[in-house]
């Protein structure tokens, strides 16, 4: 055979394998491979249900900062913002409970007004982005700053709690199950089928690569690129917005130290599952792997000795480095 049907071969089969793709899965299997050997209790149904479930919260998250990314921009505001909006929805339900009981009612305000802060928080930073023309970083950076003191504030320098009349009604939200499934699982995936579809098989998401790829030439081919990426600021907020229904009945509180660090775990699960951080290519699917893989690190870390859980962080920002370094060897080997 010729070097053409050689290069002929390789091409067809690339059609049908993607490697780079894959990559992100198989190191979830080398993952779970490694977690099996370490301890024998790691795949269990109990603890593979925990670390699904786990990934939930900050997966819906970094589903949401996968369009901010492919759009060129960067979101660091979302744990505070997680941690806001869990204060103000246990304030606004605690507060119900005297006019409207302990029911469902006052749940479903309660989640009605996560909504709202979502949309309205995620608003501001894509309005403020564009419209003053100023960095995400900077916009995100500050309102980082603005939303965890709000919850500070709300909880005078303590904690929320949710009153425990309402905790039996909010519960199943987080420890229900829909067909054995855990309800957090569902959403999750939920999230991640309509976030592939809106960004993969619609005009948005089109215009949310090429706005990633070349802000300039995208506004030259009649894009309204501010607009766009205010809506990828706006998903974002819904996104937290969901994530957060479904945390605040895990603990049922919530004071200054909630979320931290959320906004580094969904940057990194979205790195790590292929997305560009210079923006012009997404991966929704590979985020989804991303944050399982950032939660399965974290459990195998509490099921060994060999290294601290302590340096969990250590160890995403690690891979934050990592990834972004492989992507960069990528684009340089595109480049030539």
């Amino acid at each position: 055979m010729g070097n053409s049907g050689r290069s002929a071969g390789r091409t067809a089969a690339g059609r049908f394998i993607d490697f780079k793709a894959m990559g992100p899965f198989m190191a979830l299997v080398a993952l779970f491979v490694l977690g099996a050997l370490i301890n024998d209790a790691f795949l269990s149904s109990g603890n593979l249900s925990n670390i699904f479930t786990r990934s939930a919260f900050i997966g819906i998250i970094a589903v949401g900062a996968t369009f901010v990314i492919t759009a060129g921009g960067i979101d660091l505001s979302v744990g505070s913002m997680a941690a806001f909006i869990s204060g103000a929805m246990i304030v606004v339900m605690n507060t119900l409970i005297a006019t409207l009981g302990a029911g469902v009612e006052t749940v479903l305000l309660g989640i009605a007004v996560s909504v709202v802060l979502g949309v309205a928080a995620g608003a501001i930073n894509g309005l403020v982005t564009t419209r003053g023309k100023i960095e995400a970083f900077i916009v995100t950076l500050g309102t980082m700053g603005i939303y965890r003191s709000l919850v500070t504030y709300m909880a005078d320098g303590g904690t929320l709690s949710l009153d425990f009349a309402i905790r039996d009604t909010y519960r199943p939200l987080y420890y229900g199950d829909i067909l054995g499934i855990p309800v957090p699982v569902v959403v999750f995936f939920a999230v991640a089928v309509g976030g592939y579809v809106l960004l993969n098989m619609t005009p948005f998401g089109r215009k949310c690569f090429a706005i990633g790829s070349n802000e300039q030439v995208a506004r030259y081919s009649a894009i309204h690129v501010d607009r766009i990426k205010t809506l990828t600021y706006v998903i974002q907020g819904l996104c937290v917005s969901i994530a957060t229904i479904i945390y605040v009945p895990r603990l049922g509180s919530a004071s200054s130290s909630t979320g931290v660090l959320w906004e580094l775990e969904a940057i990194a699960a979205v790195i790590i599952g292929g997305t560009m951080l210079k923006g012009g290519y997404g991966r929704i699917w590979g985020t989804v792997i991303g944050a399982i893989m950032l939660t399965t690190i974290g459990n195998i870390l509490n099921l060994t000795d060999v290294i601290s859980n302590y340096l969990n962080g250590a160890v995403q920002g690690l891979i934050i480095i990592v990834a972004v370094l492989l992507q960069r060897g990528d684009w340089r080997r595109k480049k030539n």
